[in-house]
């Protein structure tokens, strides 16, 4: 139909490879980096008894969403200890934290910078819909040629899938906060500063909880495909039952994976819910 190719796909690869000829080094800092912050945190949760960790998560489940949810969460983690799932329980774990820790120290700067003007709102939005709109697996290919096979690129892309909502929720939530809120704010002398740190952040709290919660969620969703460049965690288990067909095995780590989601569902959505509803729904 046309006389001719615009030539994309060769472009994209010409473009990954002069990044990763020019900037090869800090693609290995920065591995380095996430790859002590999962391996610390998968070691530290291993640390002591398993019956620790999972007493501290009944107790912020009872804190956040009371004793009916804890309960669930109790049954849940002790029957991940029974099936044998629980190194692998925590492996996702520490995956899945330390992807949205990248995601919160990245996600709500962004968020705010887009509530705070209109111009980076506008440039901002159509990379959001390109990131929440391509297919997962794709974030796979970059993610193994900058930063090679196991966790890293597991993290990476569960980063890079995950962050969106953050970033639209936190730009929402401050775009909410009451204007009279601010006036009084600017009655009494507050610098830009104070009036994030005081009175905007605090406010749209609530909606910027939610975007964490929907980032930890989509980010669940990442474990399975990660664990297709070996990001390890439940996810290896569901792979493995998928390619032996054995459904059970595949259903346990499944189960797992729902049971973490749960909990950390309602821990997330409970700390929004203990600041009242967001701004504008009442």
């Amino acid at each position: 139909m046309f006389p001719f190719r615009i030539p994309l796909r060769d472009w994209i690869s010409d473009g990954v490879d002069v990044l990763i000829e020019r900037y090869a080094v800090l693609f290995d800092a920065f591995s380095a980096v996430v790859f002590f912050m999962v391996d610390g945190l998968k070691d530290l949760f291993m640390l002591g008894h398993p019956l620790i960790l999972m007493g501290i998560f009944v107790a912020l489940t009872i804190w956040m969403a009371g004793w009916k949810a804890a309960v669930v969460a109790a049954l849940g983690l002790l029957l991940t200890e029974n099936i044998g799932l629980w190194p692998a329980f925590v492996e996702t774990l520490a995956l899945v934290l330390t992807a949205e820790v990248l995601v919160v120290v990245v996600g709500i700067p962004l968020g705010i910078l887009a509530a705070g003007s209109d111009r980076v709102d506008t440039l901002i939005r159509p990379v959001l819909d390109f990131m929440q709109t391509m297919p997962a697996f794709v974030y796979l290919i970059p993610a193994v040629m900058f930063f090679g096979l196991g966790l890293v690129p597991g993290v990476m892309a569960t980063f890079v899938f995950a962050i969106p909502p953050l970033v639209r929720l936190t730009n929402l939530g401050i775009r909410q906060v009451p204007q009279d809120l601010i006036e009084a704010a600017d009655a009494f002398g507050a610098t830009r500063t104070q009036k994030l740190l005081k009175v905007q952040i605090p406010t749209a709290l609530p909606t910027i909880m939610a975007g964490v919660n929907q980032s930890i969620m989509l980010g669940l969703s990442m474990v399975v495909i990660a664990a297709m460049i070996g990001a390890g965690g439940l996810g290896e288990d569901v792979l493995r039952g998928i390619q032996r067909i054995q459904i059970g095995q595949g259903f346990e780590a499944g189960l797992a994976v729902v049971i973490l989601a749960i909990i950390l569902d309602r821990i997330t959505a409970g700390f929004g819910e203990r600041r009242g509803p967001p701004p504008g729904t009442a």
